[in-house]
């Protein structure tokens, strides 16, 4: 398999992801968004649900190419490269909840009080995730990664138990990672949007969360020596589904949940995640259909970028004033509604995919690729 078709297969898959991200982000009025784009309530899955663990998993699938490269640079630089990514991207998610920095009541400007940033976030797990699973691979043999990668969806388990509410470990409000969190940075530095304080990407979650890079990282490892052959296709979809079944079991005592971001949960999406990225590889590289790739790779060159235009993009539509609303309201209404209800939020969902899709695009023709 050559450097192209490796990367055309990652680059639809990281596509993919990014397309239905900005779909789930920015429904037309999320009060009217069909089930499958809501996340679980809590225990249970949806097909949203599996969108950001696939972008970890891309992350990792990503690392596994780059490897050959950090092998031939000095420890000092690679580690340098490493933790220069993980601040910039941290500082990055950041300043996304900071943004638009300043607020306005009563014609006066004021800064936005830094004492009341979310601290923690999408782009931030995506950072620490990225940084821990990096210094995993790059300084312990495969093997013992693995084992590791296990030893903390475990680790993980028991401490949900051990430091939960012995009523309820696992509910909202006497989970273990919302403890720690609180105890860590206090409430109003969590995320509100459960209605109470509580950071569904809060530190204790991110530990399984690092599986999720790990696993992408030894699929990566694995395309590269004999993705090609049926006989590697075929070894990842028993995997695949080797992982779906342990999750399923698992359930029962530990419940797949994402926003506690449980081990079988990890198992669950990093199992579907490779039936995904096995599919596509068959379509792309066995079977050579590419026609219709090129939509998803567009947007899979620039992923961070194009995430980043749709977080920055929706905030201003809803600062820019119209009337007694906002820019992003008397679009929906004035443009979208007449589709009538769950239909006009979807269709301005896709419509504004579409519109971030055409920047990727853009960038693309003209070969412009944002790196951090």
């Amino acid at each position: 398999m050559n450097a192209n078709q490796r990367f055309l297969a990652l680059d639809v898959f990281r596509g993919m992801t990014i397309c239905l991200m900005i779909i789930v982000n920015t429904p037309g009025d999320s009060s009217l968004t069909f089930a499958p784009l809501h996340h679980a309530k809590w225990d249970g899955f949806t097909p949203t649900d599996l969108v950001f663990p696939s972008f970890l998993f891309a992350v990792g699938n990503a690392m596994s190419f780059v490897m050959k490269k950090w092998e031939q640079k000095k420890t000092a630089e690679v580690l340098a490269k490493i933790f220069k990514r993980t601040l910039l991207i941290f500082l990055l998610g950041y300043l996304l909840y900071w943004f638009p920095f300043f607020n306005v009541e009563n014609g006066h400007w004021s800064l936005s009080p830094i004492a009341h940033t979310r601290i923690l976030g999408v782009l931030q797990r995506i950072a620490l995730c990225y940084g821990f699973a990096s210094l995993m691979v790059y300084f312990i043999k495969p093997t013992l990664t693995i084992i590791i990668s296990i030893g903390l969806l475990l680790l993980y388990w028991g401490l949900c138990f051990w430091f939960g509410d012995p009523l309820a470990p696992l509910s909202l409000q006497g989970n273990a990672g919302l403890a720690f969190d609180r105890w860590l940075m206090g409430d109003a530095h969590l995320y509100h949007g459960e209605g109470v304080a509580f950071d569904p990407e809060g530190w204790l979650s991110t530990l399984p969360a690092i599986v999720n890079v790990v696993a992408g990282y030894v699929v990566g490892q694995h395309v590269q020596k004999e993705g090609k052959s049926y006989e590697g296709l075929t070894k990842l979809i028993l995997a695949g589904f080797a992982l779906l079944v342990i999750a399923y079991f698992w359930n029962f005592i530990f419940p797949i949940n994402k926003k506690l971001w449980t081990s079988p949960f990890v198992l669950h999406t990093v199992g579907l995640d490779c039936l995904i990225l096995g599919t596509i590889i068959y379509i792309v590289d066995m079977q050579k259909k590419i026609k219709w790739a090129w939509f998803f790779e567009t947007v899979g060159k620039n992923p961070l970028f194009v995430y980043l235009l749709s977080e920055i993009l929706v905030t201003v539509l809803y600062m820019v004033p119209v009337g007694d609303s906002n820019l992003f309201r008397w679009i929906y209404l004035h443009i979208f509604s007449y589709a009538g209800d769950y239909w006009a939020s979807l269709l301005f969902a896709v419509c504004y995919m579409l519109v971030c899709w055409s920047v990727g695009y853009w960038m693309d023709k003209r070969k412009i690729y944002v790196r951090v």
